[in-house]
C-alpha cells in the first residue's frame, strides 16, 4: 500500500499544481524524485509532526491541496491537536495518509502502535476515513480524497486481504447467507479473516473500505437482529454510529477490534492480530459464543 501511494501521489503532483506532500522524514527517500521536480510542492520538515500539520494547513490556506504522510501514531496521535486547529478548526482541506496502522511495526514497541487513530479523528466534523484492505483499492482512495475539497484521512497497513474490491466505499455483501442471517461487517484488511471466521455459520459478510461516512442505508438494508463489527482499529471505534443508525430497531451488537488492554510485549503484527482475537480462529470463537443462543433457538 505505501508503495502504492507513493507511485499514485508522484504522479498526482505532476497532474495536478495544486497539490503538494508534506513529510515528517518518514518516505522522504521515496519521494526525493518528486521532490527535485516539484521544491516548491514537496517539503520535509524533519521529524516534527506538529509543524508537519500545521504546514499542511498553511498550504491549505493558500488554495494549495496539501497530502501529510507519516507513521499513524506521529500523525494522528501526536499532531492530534494541531489537526483539531490547524485543519478542523481553521475549516481548510487536507488529506492525511497514515502508514504502520494499529501495529503493524509492533518490534518498533508502542510508540509504533496505533490502534486509536481513528477513533480519535472522530471526534472531528465530518472528516472521509479510508481504510483499504488491498493496495489495488489505494490508488483510486487517494485520487478520490485529492480531488475533493474536505478532509480526509487514508490509513496504510501491511495487512491486506487477497483481493481489492474498489469502489466508493458503500457496504459490499461478499457473502450472503439468506435472509435473517446475522450481518457481519468487516473493515479494510479484517475481510479475509471475517470470511474464514464464520465459512460454517450462518452470517452475511459485508465489506467496507470507507468507515467514514459508514453507509447507514446499506446498514439498515442489510442488518436483521445481530450485528458484528470487525475493525482494524479499536473495537467499538464505530459501534456508536452503528447504534444511532438502528435505534429505532432491537438489535444486538458485537464489536470485535484491538482491545484496549495494554499488551506490553512486542512481537510481530501477526502476533498481535492473534492476541487481540482478530485471526479467524479468535473471530470463530468470538462470532460463536455471540450467536450461540440465537443458533441453539434456531436448532
Amino acid at each position: 500500500m505505501r508503495e502504492t501511494f507513493i507511485d499514485t501521489m508522484t504522479d498526482l503532483l505532476a497532474e495536478d499544481p495544486r497539490t503538494a506532500v508534506v513529510l515528517a522524514d518518514i518516505s522522504a527517500a521515496s519521494f526525493a524524485p518528486a521532490a527535485r521536480r516539484h521544491p516548491d510542492r514537496v517539503l520535509n520538515v524533519g521529524i516534527r509532526e506538529q509543524l508537519l500539520v500545521g504546514v499542511a494547513g498553511g498550504l491549505a490556506l493558500t488554495g494549495l491541496r496539501p497530502v501529510a504522510h507519516s507513521y499513524a501514531p506521529f500523525l494522528v496521535e501526536r499532531a492530534y491537536e494541531q489537526i483539531k486547529l490547524d485543519l478542523d478548526h481553521q475549516g481548510v482541506g487536507a488529506v492525511l495518509v497514515s502508514v504502520g496502522a494499529s501495529y503493524d511495526r509492533a518490534a518498533a514497541g508502542r510508540t509504533h502502535l496505533s490502534p486509536a487513530d481513528v477513533a480519535l479523528i472522530d471526534t472531528l466534523h465530518d472528516w472521509t476515513v479510508h481504510v483499504p484492505g488491498h493496495p489495488g483499492e489505494v490508488a483510486g482512495l487517494l485520487r478520490r480524497a485529492v480531488a475533493a475539497d474536505g478532509l480526509a484521512y487514508l490509513r496504510l497497513s501491511t495487512q491486506v486481504n487477497g483481493r481489492a474490491y474498489p469502489g466508493s466505499g458503500e457496504l459490499r455483501v461478499v457473502r450472503d447467507a439468506g435472509p435473517g442471517a446475522a450481518l457481519l461487517v468487516a473493515v479494510g484488511p479484517m475481510l479475509d479473516a471475517a470470511l474464514a471466521a464464520v465459512a460454517d455459520l450462518p452470517v452475511t459478510v459485508a465489506y467496507t473500505h470507507r468507515p467514514r461516512p459508514f453507509d447507514v442505508g446499506g446498514l439498515r438494508a442489510l442488518a436483521g437482529t445481530e450485528v458484528i463489527l470487525v475493525e482494524p482499529y479499536l473495537a467499538g471505534t464505530s459501534a456508536r454510529v452503528v447504534g444511532a443508525a438502528l435505534s429505532d430497531r432491537p438489535h444486538r451488537l458485537l464489536s470485535l477490534g484491538v482491545g484496549r488492554a495494554e499488551l506490553r510485549r512486542y512481537g510481530s503484527a501477526d502476533d498481535h492480530t492473534r492476541w487481540h482475537g482478530l485471526d479467524a480462529t479468535g473471530l470463530h470463537r468470538s462470532v460463536g459464543d455471540f450467536l450461540s443462543p440465537a443458533l441453539s433457538a434456531a436448532g
